[in-house]
């Protein structure tokens, strides 16, 4: 019996979400962007979780799309098609649209297809030997799930070019340096490390940090005046504990 493509784990206030087809370097296939997508909506309203993290099994986060499970694809003008792409986006869309924060917990490869799903996490933490990097031009294949917008506004535009059109990849201090990855550390801490920033996480205000979540997210596709006007100064948000975390300021008990 096939072993599932999706593990998760809990732990008090954290989802543990692992892409599980290490023999595959965690390639995907529909069954896995669908079983991710599907615990990543589930984790969201549930009660108990506060911070969702997705990883890996085995020596890669995730290698992108994993063309042999497919079959024969049709590609038309270098692109994968529109049932692949809706997997591949509407994963993205569950983890950007999520109320609470996705950490991205890297413990190997991710390239390509792997690398336009982990734009989209919120928080990367990446093992010292993780590396990443952009393929699609090597095969011919043309980003379609964001890449071409997502990269270039974090790693900066020149940047991007360099590593898409030579597919060369990058180390996790490179991609630290360069703001696609938030913090590296040995493998042995990874987890660890992962566990210390859940932690942060879940003593702070929930309804604040999905408030600051939309707002980030939707003012970064705007300018910034854009954002101010639209965004920070428009939106309202039920966040009810403020009297309460208040406390100790107003020498209440």
């Amino acid at each position: 019996m096939p072993l599932p493509q999706v593990l998760v784990e809990k732990t008090p206030g954290i989802a543990w979400i692992t892409m599980n087809r290490p023999e595959a370097l965690n390639a995907l296939t529909p069954e896995m962007m669908n079983g991710v997508k599907r615990e990543v909506l589930a984790a969201d309203q549930d009660a108990d979780v506060g911070v969702m993290v997705i990883t890996g099994t085995g020596r890669a986060w995730c290698t992108g799309l994993d063309l042999k499970s497919l079959g024969q694809i049709q590609f038309s003008g270098g692109a994968v098609g529109p049932e692949i792409d809706e997997y591949g986006r509407s994963f993205i869309a569950a983890v950007q649209n999520a109320s609470k924060p996705v950490i991205a917990m890297v413990n190997g490869f991710v390239y390509t297809g792997g690398l336009e799903l982990l734009l989209s996490a919120d928080i990367v933490v990446a093992a010292e030997e993780a590396r990443f990097g952009d393929t699609h031009c090597k095969f011919g294949i043309r980003p379609s799930w964001g890449m071409s917008q997502r990269m270039p506004r974090i790693i900066g535009l020149n940047r991007a070019k360099y590593y898409t059109f030579t597919a060369r990849t990058m180390s996790a201090q490179e991609a630290m340096q360069f703001g696609l990855v938030n913090v590296v550390v040995p493998s042995s801490r990874l987890r660890a490390e992962v566990e210390e920033i859940c932690q942060d996480i879940l003593r702070n205000s929930a309804q604040t940090i999905a408030a600051c979540k939309v707002m980030y997210n939707q003012g970064w596709q705007t300018t910034l005046q854009e954002g101010l006007e639209n965004v920070e100064y428009k939106l309202n948000f039920k966040i009810d504990d403020t009297d309460q975390r208040l406390k100790g300021f107003s020498g209440q008990s």
